[in-house]
């Protein structure tokens, strides 16, 4: 008889581990590029074991944009999120290159497209060369030092001087 109690005992503590693994999923249809708000998504229990890459919190998520449309209630890799984009490939950006006591600004065109932190290839218009930045905000990029992909040799300033 005490084993009985024993073994309910232990079914009793071992039960959440049967109720299975909360992850985040969406509360409705979520389109293509839209940016992931809280009050769009909500928990869901998953029997089993869950995939490496599903989003498990909501600050995974949040602030996020969809690169598909996700469907209500399916669960949801990181890999069908990115940040939103803050710079269009073929779009004009400022480019801005601080130096201890000088501060350069140019316009160039967008490579490729980018969203904060992410590194991006910008060409100025005048030189042709490229140089590569890291996105700071909507079309401004932080040109970086030595940043002339066009091979050894060239000036890392003349990317950004007119």
């Amino acid at each position: 008889m005490m084993r009985f109690w024993l073994f309910a005992f232990a079914l009793i503590l071992a039960s959440p581990a049967f109720a299975g693994v909360r992850v985040v999923v969406p509360n409705h249809d979520i389109a293509r590029g839209q940016v992931i708000g809280e009050s769009d998504m909500t928990y869901a229990l998953i029997n089993g074991q869950v995939m490496a890459g599903i989003a498990s919190s909501l600050g995974d998520v949040v602030g996020l944009e969809t690169r598909r449309t996700l469907r209500a209630g399916e669960t949801l890799r990181l890999s069908d999120l990115r940040r939103p984009v803050l710079v269009a490939k073929g779009s004009t950006v400022t480019m801005v290159f601080e130096a201890p006591g000088v501060v350069l600004t140019a316009s160039g065109r967008a490579m490729n497209e980018g969203g904060l932190g992410e590194t991006v290839t910008i060409q100025n218009p005048v030189s042709y060369r490229q140089i590569s930045g890291i996105v700071v905000g909507p079309g401004q990029v932080q040109a970086q030092a030595g940043g002339a992909l066009n091979g050894p040799g060239n000036n890392r300033f003349a990317a950004i001087h007119r």
